[in-house]
C-alpha cells in the first residue's frame, strides 16, 4: 500500500512538471526534484503577487479617482450658478447699451451738470466696471467649461479602471486556481493550515512597538490577495494594517508604501520598519534579531521568518 502510494505521488510529480513546462514527458527525460518543483511554484507565487500588488494599486488610483469625480461633481453647481449671474450681467449691459448707445450715454453725461473731471470719472468708471463684467463672464465660462471637460474626463477613467480591476481580479482568480492545483499535487494541499501564535512578544515602545504587536498577531492566518484583516491579509495589507494599529496610515501597495516612508539604511533598521523586496513587488515588518513578519503569497500564512529569505530592496520607516 505504502509503495502504491509512493508510485502515485511520483506519477503526480512528473505530471505536473509536464504541466508547468509545457512539454510532454517520456522514458528519457528524469523526473523533476521536489526542490524543482519548489522553485516553480515559488515563481508562479511570485508572479501572482506581483498580480496582486497591481491591483491593489489600481484600487488606490480608482478610490482617488471616485473621490475627484465626486469633488467634481460637486463644484459643477455653483460655477454653473455662477456663471449664469455673470451671463445675466452681461445681457443687461449688452440691452442697456443696445437702448441707448454708447455714444448716445456720453453725450448725456457731458451735457449733464457737473464738472468735466467728475464727467470724465462717471465714464471711466461705466467702462471699468463692463470690462469687469466681461472678464467676469469670459472666466466664469472657462471655469464652468473646464470643470465640465474635467468631470467628464474622470467618469472616462473610473470606467475603465472598474473593468481593468474586473479584468485583474478574474486574471488572479484563475491564477489561483492554477497555483492551488500545483500545491495540491506538490504537497498535497493547496493552502497551509492557518494556526494563532501563542510565542513571546518583543517589548518596543512607542507606535512601532504598537505595530510590531499586531504584526506577532496575525501570525499563522491565511494569505487572501487584497485582504488586510483581521482575519487574513496580502503581503501590503498586512505592514498597511499592523501600522494602523498604531495609528499610522499606509496605502494599500507596497510600491506605493515605499513612497510614504523615510528610507533608512540597513544599519539603522529598527523593530516596526518595514523591508521591501522583489523590485517593490514584496513588503515585511521587521521585528528584530534578523526577522520579518510577513505574508508570503497565496497558499501560505503569515509567518515569522528571516529577513533574508529574500534579498532586501530597502527599508523604510513610516
Amino acid at each position: 500500500m505504502a509503495h502504491a502510494r509512493t508510485t502515485l505521488r511520483a506519477l503526480v510529480v512528473t505530471a505536473l512538471a509536464v504541466a508547468i513546462s509545457g512539454g510532454t514527458a517520456t522514458a528519457a527525460h528524469a523526473e523533476p526534484s521536489s526542490s524543482d518543483i519548489t522553485k516553480k511554484i515559488d515563481k508562479a507565487s511570485d508572479n501572482l503577487e506581483d498580480i496582486t500588488e497591481s491591483y491593489n494599486k489600481l484600487k488606490i488610483s480608482l478610490k482617488k479617482t471616485i473621490s475627484d469625480e465626486k469633488e467634481l461633481a460637486a463644484s459643477l453647481e455653483p460655477a454653473k450658478k455662477a456663471l449664469q449671474a455673470a451671463s445675466a450681467d452681461v445681457q443687461t449691459m449688452a440691452q442697456t447699451a443696445y437702448m441707448t448707445g454708447q455714444v448716445g450715454t456720453m453725450n448725456m453725461i457731458l451735457d449733464g451738470p457737473g464738472n468735466l473731471v467728475d464727467k470724465m470719472s462717471v465714464l471711466d468708471q461705466m467702462s471699468r466696471k463692463r470690462q469687469r463684467q466681461i472678464a467676469q463672464y469670459t472666466a466664469t465660462t472657462e471655469t464652468f467649461t473646464e470643470r465640465q471637460k474635467a468631470l467628464q474626463t474622470t467618469q472616462k477613467k473610473q470606467a475603465a479602471e472598474v473593468e481593468e480591476l474586473a479584468a485583474r481580479k478574474d486574471k488572479i482568480e484563475s491564477d489561483l486556481k492554477n497555483l492551488y492545483a500545483m500545491r495540491k499535487a506538490a504537497y498535497g494541499r493547496e493552502r497551509e493550515k492557518t494556526t494563532s501564535y501563542s510565542g513571546p512578544v518583543p517589548s518596543v515602545s512607542g507606535s512601532a512597538g504598537a505595530a510590531v504587536r499586531y504584526a506577532y498577531g496575525a501570525i499563522g492566518k491565511p494569505y487572501v490577495y487584497g485582504a488586510s484583516g483581521p482575519g487574513s491579509y496580502d503581503c501590503s495589507g498586512l505592514t498597511a494594517a499592523a501600522w494602523a494599529a498604531a495609528g499610522k496610515s499606509l496605502p494599500h501597495n507596497a510600491a506605493a508604501q515605499w513612497s510614504a516612508v523615510s528610507h533608512v539604511s540597513k544599519s539603522a533598521l529598527a523593530p516596526g520598519d518595514l523591508v521591501f523586496y522583489r523590485g517593490l513587488g514584496h513588503v515585511g515588518i521587521y521585528v528584530g534579531g534578523g526577522q520579518v513578519i510577513d505574508a508570503p503569497h497565496a497558499g501560505t500564512t503569515v509567518k515569522k521568518r528571516s529577513m533574508y529569505i529574500m534579498t532586501p530592496y530597502g527599508y523604510g520607516r513610516p
